[in-house]
């Protein structure tokens, strides 16, 4: 399954594949690890199949543990310190098999857990002999829904060979984006450059001592979902929102205004609701896009649509404009029922300037004034003191 992964890491056997706390292993190294890990797997008595609760950040082991499951055709469902406050909910759905717990010294604890998975799609994966990945949603606008794939779909794309990258892993190792932000890496023979805190001045301090090409983020650079993984996406210019997104393995329609895509690396479905797709296959996204040509221009979530008098308002576009203030480091925004309008806009500010809740009003009056209509101004402001996004870097509209 991995034979592929395994031809890149010979043929750059002595270069780094990973720095971890400020020490790099070299891909001669993690091919001999997976080997190990194959090892202790069977010790173990890890059956192709079994779901494996895989409690990690990026390091080492973890990086090696994770492509040692996939050759083993396990289910791997990977957690973070970010859901803390979810995790049993989260094994639970997933009717973990096996849990193996790497600690922040990039040692492994296994444990069987007394349940059995028999959900149906499991079922089709098992029937196929192929390995599996659940990626649970951020749940920032409602619960969390487990996305079960067949790795094999995701993993087709990477054998393809593309630039070679010194990556950041930025985003979380139970995200769609860190998985491919780890597969595009190694699958490329490049390195994957590890941060124990992922904040602004610890992610540039590694970016420039390790000389980091790529710095992949949300969701700006590539458009991505839990459900169908990242497609390749061209901005029809540096500072513009019209962006064409699909590639190989990808095809995309409009219906009713709202995205569809049919990916050849598409989950099989949800474990814990009903599926989102049409009855001729397409993944249904929920995003609303104005098309020209080629590109499109996606507007958001309908379902996070704010009416005003019957007017849309698109909370993306007023935070992009927010954004662009001086002082504002971070802004939400979202609608409240309002009984004269049906609902109104409101803003949730984090500010870096030492003004007060008038002063900044005024300001950002005068501001949109010109950038946005009357009725997309926001109504309602609150300054906030922490952050209005959640562990998992995704704004928190509810």
């Amino acid at each position: 399954m991995i034979e592929f992964l395994l031809k890149v890491f010979d043929e750059n056997k002595n270069d780094d594949a990973i720095i971890w706390r400020d020490q790099p292993f070299a891909y001669s190294w993690l091919t001999e690890r997976i080997s190990a890990w194959q090892i202790a797997l069977d010790k173990e008595q890890v059956q192709a199949g079994s779901v494996v609760i895989l409690e990690a950040d990026f390091s080492p082991n973890a990086i090696a543990l994770f492509l040692a499951l996939i050759e083993r055709n396990c289910v791997i469902v990977p957690l973070t310190k970010s859901i803390a406050a979810k995790k049993a909910d989260f094994m639970e759905i997933a009717e973990g098999e096996v849990r193996i717990a790497i600690d922040d010294e990039d040692a492994a604890a296994f444990e069987k857990l007394p349940r059995q998975a028999t959900h149906p799609l499991y079922a089709i994966l098992r029937g196929r002999r192929h390995p599996g990945l659940i990626l649970f949603s951020s749940g920032s606008t409602g619960k969390s829904k487990a996305a079960l794939h067949d790795l094999t779909g995701i993993l087709e794309k990477f054998k393809v060979c593309r630039n070679r990258q010194r990556a950041i892993t930025f985003l979380l190792y139970d995200h769609i984006g860190g998985v491919n932000t780890m597969l595009y890496t190694l699958s490329n023979g490049g390195c994957i450059i590890t941060v124990q805190e992922r904040t602004p001045e610890k992610v540039l301090e590694a970016a420039q001592k390790y000389h980091a090409t790529l710095l992949p983020t949300s969701p700006k650079q590539t458009y991505g979902l839990s459900e169908v993984g990242i497609l390749r996406s061209k901005s029809k210019s540096s500072d513009s929102l019209w962006v064409k997104i699909g590639g190989e393995g990808f095809e995309t329609r409009i219906v009713d205004g709202i995205l569809h895509i049919k990916a050849q690396s598409a989950m099989l479905g949800y474990l814990n609701a009903p599926s989102p797709f049409s009855e001729d296959g397409w993944f249904i996204t929920g995003d609303e896009v104005q098309v020209d040509g080629d590109y499109y221009r996606i507007l958001g979530r309908r379902s996070e649509l704010i009416n005003v008098g019957g007017e849309k308002v698109y909370p993306a576009e007023v935070e992009s404009t927010l954004l662009l203030m001086e002082g504002v480091d971070d802004v939400v925004v979202t609608g409240e029922t309002n009984q004269l309008s049906g609902q109104i806009v409101v803003a949730k500010i984090n500010l870096s300037t030492a003004e007060n809740l008038m002063q900044f009003r005024q300001r950002m009056r005068q501001f949109c004034k010109d950038k946005l209509a009357k009725y997309k101004i926001p109504q309602k402001v609150i300054l906030l003191d922490q952050p209005a996004y959640s562990q998992r870097f995704k704004k928190m509209r509810l």
